[in-house]
């Protein structure tokens, strides 16, 4: 008589037994694709309703920094934010596994978010530092855990990730609705703390969901686990106040970045050179990926900052409903990924079965492409507006909808990629590596931004505000352009012939 599959004997499904599970499910893809979707939305929820209010929030009659030292403190934040997920991925590959370090940096977040609910520097800068931390052990492996659950040439990666991707935004277009409106009409203070329900809610997802990893992310050692979640828990706490000097002293943030970089990518260079051809090349795409995928979201990210600025001072946001509040800016974007996400999914399925799927730098530079075109479009609404400098909202709309169909052809991709293309023993650590490109992105965002800085003299008008705007966004259209047609015309060259088939 066959002895009934235990717990343990369960979490040892082979690949087979998953692919046979999966196929029950009527959806097509695997269950646990969606536990981590809605894990993903609620932490998203908790990290974007803190964001949309972050730059209006220094500049706002609390703190009153100015529009240069609200960037500056606002990209030290989001390039930490993106350069821990390194040491994330690497607890979850060597110490703690997937899963627990994904708790265990969810509660980190919690902590951080309900704390910035104290209207006080030292707070609000130790609520950063948490939510950096947190985030760090959250973000990657959660997004390596997506991977995890297909096969090594499933078709189904890419739309995998492209659903998840529509959790994240859907996360965001929440958090920036709730969020952003209880803390412009209300008070700060229950704008951060519905965010940090917000990250409750997802840990609860993720907790009671375990099953439907079928036993993906478990700690490597067993016997070492406990005296490891120890030791990360008191590491994790006591770079606390690390991050809370790197963030209130943010000249620092650049030169642990520049190491960052030196550290990570020549860590991968050498391990490229050390493999043999086909990982080689493969890195090497990453690595050139990497760049571009740093400077797309250099200039994405302008949204949290110049962007939200330039709605507040330069778009014209009486309506038929009353005045559309500045933090709402950044709801168009999750609002058009919910909106496009499941066009794209099937999208890139058809062109799949069709054998003309775009490759994946082909899929990136077509992003570059329409994210300069979103700044082209503000520019050219600029030279509409006559004397008022009052930029007609739809034209903010049609921006930020350029900018979301390039995200789509870039982000969701770019993550797959990383899976398909990382050594297997090295997911973890490429998958942080990959994040610190959005850490660099951001960094480099927050310097741009201050470059507009003049915009938030006293006394200046909106006629006087638009040309600082428009010059800056004027350059961003022609460097992203142009950046995307070098990435199209390198991947039919090279770049498609190092992906080795890969997809």
């Amino acid at each position: 008589m066959a002895r009934p599959k235990t717990k343990r004997a369960r979490a040892n499904l082979t690949q087979s037994d998953l692919a046979s599970a999966n196929q029950h499910n009527p959806t097509g893809h695997p269950s646990g694709l969606y536990m981590l979707f809605f894990a993903e939305m609620w932490e998203r929820f908790c990290f974007y309703g803190m964001r949309s209010l972050l730059t209006l929030y220094m500049v706002s009659e609390v703190f009153k920094y100015t529009d240069s030292e609200a960037a500056d403190v606002y990209g030290s934040y989001n390039s930490l934010i993106y350069l821990t997920p390194i040491l994330g991925g690497v607890i979850a590959d060597r110490l703690l596994g997937f899963r627990w370090t994904i708790l265990v940096g969810g509660l980190f977040m919690a902590v951080g978010q309900f704390t910035m609910t104290v209207q006080e520097e030292l707070f609000f800068f130790t609520g950063m530092a948490f939510m950096v931390v947190g985030n760090g052990m959250f973000k990657p492996n959660i997004s390596t855990l997506v991977g995890k659950l297909y096969k090594e040439g499933d078709p189904r990666r890419d739309s995998g990730f492209t659903i998840f991707y529509i959790g994240i935004n859907m996360g965001a277009f929440l958090a920036t609705l709730i969020c952003g409106y209880f803390a412009e009409t209300q008070d700060w203070t229950i704008g951060f703390g519905i965010a940090g329900a917000g990250m409750l809610l997802g840990l609860f997802t993720f907790g009671v969901g375990r099953e439907r990893l079928q036993g993906h992310g478990e700690p490597p050692n067993r016997e070492t686990f406990a005296r490891n979640m120890g030791l990360i828990v008191i590491c994790g706490i006591a770079l606390v106040p690390v991050v809370y000097t790197l963030l209130s002293q943010n000249k620092i943030v650049e030169y642990v970045l520049e190491a960052a970089v030196v550290l990570v990518l020549g860590t991968l260079l050498v391990t490229a050179f050390r493999s043999e051809k086909t990982v080689r090349e493969r890195l090497f795409v990453l690595l050139i990926l990497w760049v571009f995928h740093s400077m797309f979201w250099m200039f994405f990210e302008q949204a949290g900052t110049s962007l939200t600025l330039f709605a507040a001072r330069n778009i014209d946001r009486e309506t038929v409903f009353g005045t559309f509040p500045a933090a709402w800016g950044q709801f168009f974007n999750p609002f058009f990924i919910l909106t496009f996400g499941s066009l794209f999914t099937w999208l890139w399925l058809r062109l799949g079965r069709m054998g003309r799927d775009p490759s994946i730098p082909t899929k990136f530079g077509l992003g570059l492409l329409q994210l300069g075109a979103g700044f082209g479009v503000l520019v050219i609404g600029a030279g509409l507006v006559g004397d008022t400098g009052l930029v007609y909202l739809p034209i903010l709309v049609i921006c930020y909808l350029l900018h979301t169909t390039g995200e789509l052809c870039l982000s969701p991709v770019g993550l797959s990629a990383v899976t398909k293309l990382a050594p297997k023993h090295l997911t973890g650590m490429v998958m942080g590596a990959w994040f610190l490109s959005i850490s660099v992105g951001q960094f480099v965002a927050a310097r741009i931004a201050g470059s507009t800085g003049e915009a938030g003299g006293e006394d200046l008008t909106p006629p006087e505000t638009l040309p600082i705007y428009t010059e800056v966004f004027e350059q961003i259209t022609m460097y992203a352009v142009g950046a995307g047609l070098l990435l199209i015309v390198m991947g039919k060259i090279f770049l498609k012939r190092w992906l080795h088939g890969v997809k």
